[in-house]
């Protein structure tokens, strides 16, 4: 199982960004997709995750700002992430729970800042 994210970059404060992942290999139909992000000298948390059947759960940091979704016939993840914030800047990694294993791809920068 490979997972490719893409959509990382700099933005300014208040603006957007749209995060995509897209596993490939064998992926079976019941598993959770994620973000995790990991901010310089903190550890690793979650942002936001989605099932295969539709359920989201988020970060209290995120609530209201951050949109997960995803397409089960494309294997495939997004973090819509808008009004961002300074703090938001991080590495964000898409991670898959499938059948007891995690899988995790090298992360994608994200930067806010003026």
């Amino acid at each position: 199982v490979q997972l490719q994210a893409s959509g990382g970059g700099l933005v300014q404060p208040g603006g957007s960004l749209r995060l995509s992942c897209a596993a490939s290999g064998s992926i079976f139909s019941s598993n959770v997709m994620a973000w995790y992000r990991q901010a310089p000298g903190k550890q690793r948390e979650l942002v936001a995750s989605i099932s295969s059947g539709g359920s989201t759960n988020y970060a209290d940091s995120v609530q209201g700002r951050f949109t997960i979704s995803r397409d089960n016939a494309k294997n495939a993840v997004y973090l819509q992430m808008n009004s961002l914030k300074p703090e938001d800047t991080a590495v964000y990694y898409c991670t898959l729970f499938m059948r007891g294993s995690t899988y995790t791809d090298q992360g994608t920068q994200v930067t806010v800042s003026s």
